[in-house]
Formats: structure tokens, C-alpha cells, sequence
């Protein structure tokens, strides 16, 4: 259990075990990346759309670009302009590829770690929507390479410049134009042509065996309760070692992607994929990251703005009254404040139907919660303050009701910057 235990740890790189006379289990910063390629598998499984992606990519990518903008020191210019550079290089290689290695790279300089962590997901889940595009013509294939190279070189002048305005406008511009390209260009449903993660240089050969049997698996659509093979089988496949294998299968097992059955006519089974331990190890990297109510504030309100205009248009719809005031009607009275409004957003989330934007409020969420259990300093509003979110959740639902966009989101600032206060 205890190997079992640190192997896990090595995995997301909170800590390492060191062999030797003065060896031992050493802490170590956590490394989101397993967790992040976790995500962008369980949003593919549960079907994300390329409108759902986009949506979410026009709510946080022009703020980091603005934010980069701001806070861009000379390293950061050396930096984009290479990244550039090198695009430049590569846009002539023939077929589809995403080219959103610049928009990771702003969302690392806006110095907002959850900003960063959010486009990452995005971009990776749309390099798997670019490789998953139908047949499109070279000439085609090649204007649209062009075009967004082009877009990258303003929105980089203009981050480098520091004129926020022009770097904010300009990103949403240009994913306008990537929002209208995808679904023009998808390729059929099913999952069966996506990209393979990359597999990072660094990588144990345990994680990067978890990797391919998890995108076998996704180019399979994902078939639960499939046996993929025994484990003679899967060793003589992947051509690794039985610890090597076991350990790739735990790893399959955390994120419950799949599962080992032993006895006749078991082997390893495809599962529905969990993202809970990917959320709590995404939130313990933001943690640890030492992500600010500032950061928080500035994510969370564009994620929750962003469902809130996705339930607004449909507010007729009987489900939006019945759930929001039921999950009120549940929390008025009720201490601590957190939890009970952070599930009237979670249920605006799924009602918003944006599967991306509901599992980054998620993250939020952990974060919070990781947040005050850990502050010695943190103090619960009480009963009287839980009755006040639920005054506030009201004065919502009954704006997105009445179809009043603009009161609905004037309520909801108001009450995420009280909810920021917080968490201090």
C-alpha cells in the first residue's frame, strides 16, 4: 500500500522517493500535467463540443491577453517572439495542426496560475478537434495556417507593447474566426480520429503507457465495460515490464479510466471515466502555486458570467426555475456559506449545458475549499450569512427569469466579489 501510495505522489509529482544512505520520501513542487491530460480525455469522453470549447476559450483567453499585456517583463518578450519564430517555421508542414502553443504561452505571462492551468486544458482539447477535422483542401488548410499565424503576430505585438485594449480585442478576434473554422470542419462524431497526447520527454514509461492505452481506448469510442486484454496480452502489446504495466494500470485505475479484473475471462476493463482526482490535483497545484483571491476573482467571474449568459437563453425552460430554487430553498438558513453557494453555481454550471465551464468551476470549488480548510485565519460568515447568499441566489434566478441579463450580472458580480472576500 505504501509503494502503491508513493507512486501515485511521484505521479503527480508532489513528492519523489530518493534511493541511497540519505535517501527518502522529498516534497517536491506538483506537476499538473498528468491531471490536465486526464481532463482533457474526460471531456472528450462526455462529449464536448467544439462550441462548448470555443465558448470557453473566448471567456478566459482575452482576459490573460490583457493581463500579459499588463505584467509583460523582457524574458517574457524573448520568449513570445521565439515562440513566434518558430511557428513561423512550422506552418509550412503539410496537414492540420492547432497552433496554440502562443495562446499557452500568454495564458503563462498573464501571471494568472488558474488562467494558465484553463487554456492549457483548452488548447490541448483543441489540438484533438483539429486532428479530428474531415478532409479539407491543402489550399484551404494552408490560408487558414496563414491567417492565424498572422493573428498571433498581432496579438504578441500588441502584448509586447503592453497596449491591454488591442491584445484583449485582438485575441477575441481571432478566436472568433477559430470558433467559426471547427465546426465548419469537424469530422465525424465518435472520437475514433483523435490526436495522441503528447508524450512529455520526462515522463516515467509507466505514465506514458497509461497514456496510449488511454488514447487506445478514446480512438475505440470509449467503450465501457470492454475488455481490452489480459495482462499477458497488454505486456506483450506494449512491450514493457509486469511492474511497468501494473503501475500504468493504477494509473488508469486513480482516474478511473479502466480497471483490472482477475479471474477467468477478466483483464483490463474500459471504466466511464471519474474527473475527480484530476480536479482535487489540479487544485492542489493552483494551491501550492500560491494562486490570489485576485486570480481567483478574475477566472471565476468570467466562467460564472459565462454560464450565466449560456442559462439566460434558456430561462423558459421549466428546469431552470426548479432546480435553482430548489437547491435555495435547501440552503436558507444553512451554515457554512461556501458550501451552500457553491452548489447553487455548480447547478447553474450543468444547467448552462458547457461541460468545460462546469468542470473548471469545479476546480474553483476544490480550491476553495482546499484553501479554508488549510487557513488558520478563516472564519464562516455563519447563519446569518448564509441567509444573505440565499438572498442574493434569489435576486439571481429571479433576474434570469424576468430576462434581465444586465441585473442578473450586476447580482452575480456583487456576490462573487463578497464570495472572493472570503477567501482571504
Amino acid at each position: 500500500m505504501l509503494r502503491e501510495a508513493v507512486r501515485l505522489i511521484e505521479h503527480h509529482q508532489v513528492a519523489g522517493m530518493r534511493r541511497g544512505p540519505s535517501g527518502g520520501l522529498f516534497v517536491r513542487a506538483p506537476d499538473a500535467r498528468p491531471a490536465t491530460r486526464a481532463l482533457v480525455i474526460f471531456l472528450e469522453y462526455i462529449g464536448t463540443t467544439a462550441e462548448d470549447l470555443m465558448h470557453a476559450r473566448c471567456l478566459l483567453e482575452p482576459a490573460a491577453a490583457r493581463l500579459a499585456a499588463a505584467r509583460i517583463g523582457e524574458a517574457g518578450i524573448e520568449r513570445l517572439r521565439r515562440t513566434v519564430a518558430e511557428e513561423t517555421e512550422r506552418r509550412h508542414e503539410p496537414g492540420i495542426f492547432a497552433q496554440d502553443v502562443p495562446h499557452v504561452l500568454v495564458g503563462e505571462l498573464s501571471g494568472n496560475p488558474a488562467l494558465h492551468l484553463f487554456i492549457d486544458v483548452l488548447a490541448r482539447l483543441t489540438a484533438r478537434y483539429a486532428h479530428a477535422t474531415g478532409r479539407v483542401p491543402k489550399e484551404e488548410v494552408a490560408r487558414g495556417k496563414d491567417e492565424a499565424h498572422s493573428a498571433h503576430l498581432t496579438i504578441v505585438d500588441a502584448v509586447i507593447a503592453g497596449d491591454t485594449g488591442k491584445a484583449e480585442a485582438a485575441t477575441a478576434g481571432h478566436l472568433e474566426e477559430v470558433t467559426d473554422w471547427l465546426p465548419a470542419h469537424r469530422g465525424r462524431r465518435g472520437g475514433r480520429k483523435a490526436a495522441r497526447l503528447l508524450e512529455e520527454p520526462e515522463a516515467k514509461l509507466a505514465e506514458v503507457v497509461a497514456a496510449r492505452i488511454r488514447d487506445e481506448i478514446a480512438r475505440r469510442g470509449w467503450p465501457v465495460g470492454q475488455v481490452l486484454g489480459s495482462e499477458a496480452d497488454l505486456l506483450a502489446r506494449q512491450g514493457v515490464s509486469r511492474s511497468v504495466l501494473r503501475e500504468a494500470v493504477r494509473l488508469l485505475e486513480y482516474h478511473s479510466v479502466a480497471l483490472m479484473r482477475r479471474g477467468p475471462g477478466g483483464g483490463l476493463v474500459v471504466t466511464a471515466p471519474d474527473p475527480g482526482a484530476s480536479i482535487r490535483s489540479m487544485a492542489l497545484s493552483l494551491d501550492y502555486r500560491g494562486v490570489t483571491s485576485e486570480d481567483l476573482h478574475a477566472v471565476r467571474d468570467a466562467v460564472e458570467l459565462g454560464t450565466l449568459e449560456r442559462v439566460m437563453a434558456r430561462r423558459d425552460a421549466p428546469e431552470v426555475a426548479a432546480r435553482l430554487g430548489a437547491v435555495i430553498a435547501r440552503s436558507e438558513g444553512k451554515a457554512p456559506v461556501p458550501a451552500a453557494s457553491d452548489t447553487f453555481h455548480t447547478e447553474l454550471a450543468d444547467l448552462s449545458g458547457n461541460p468545460v465551464l462546469g468542470l473548471f468551476l469545479r476546480i474553483l470549488t476544490e480550491l476553495w475549499t482546499r484553501h479554508r480548510a488549510n487557513s488558520p485565519t478563516a472564519a464562516e460568515p455563519g447563519p446569518a450569512g448564509a441567509a444573505e447568499a440565499a438572498h442574493v441566489h434569489r435576486g439571481i434566478l429571479q433576474a434570469i427569469l424576468d430576462g434581465d441579463e444586465g441585473v442578473a450580472r450586476h447580482r452575480m458580480r456583487r456576490h462573487l466579489a463578497a464570495l472572493t472576500a472570503w477567501y482571504d
